[in-house]
């Protein structure tokens, strides 16, 4: 498929995402239509990872994007994999500028434990 323009971009947690490929297998197999080796691996891969559903997905977001230091693509990725260790959660603030204290660390895993 050759994209000519992108009209607009979202972030999407992985349950968000499973929730929108698999109403499009639906669809696609009422319509007759089978999937493309590609749409079949991305329906496969978000079924196996998904931990949640879309819209606790979503709510666990809005609940991380109360917190210090939290931005939106980190509440995304944690809302996607749901990290349950401290050494989880380093891992996806690896990347930053900034170290988390034990306190925070502990308030991001009660949010997701919330959820899981």
């Amino acid at each position: 498929m050759i994209i000519k323009k992108v009209i607009s971009e979202e972030l999407l947690t992985l349950p968000e995402v499973r929730d929108m490929l698999n109403h499009i297998k639906d669809e696609r197999e009422q319509a007759g239509v089978e999937l493309r080796y590609e749409q079949k691996r991305a329906v496969e891969h978000a079924n196996t990872f998904s931990k949640l559903d879309g819209k606790a997905s979503r709510d666990m977001v809005n609940e991380l994007l109360t917190l210090e230091k939290m931005k939106l693509d980190i509440a995304i990725k944690i809302a996607s994999l749901c990290p349950r260790t401290r050494d989880e959660l380093r891992s996806i603030y690896a990347k930053e500028r900034f170290t988390l204290s034990d306190a925070e660390l502990k308030a991001i895993l009660d949010i997701v434990a919330k959820y899981i």
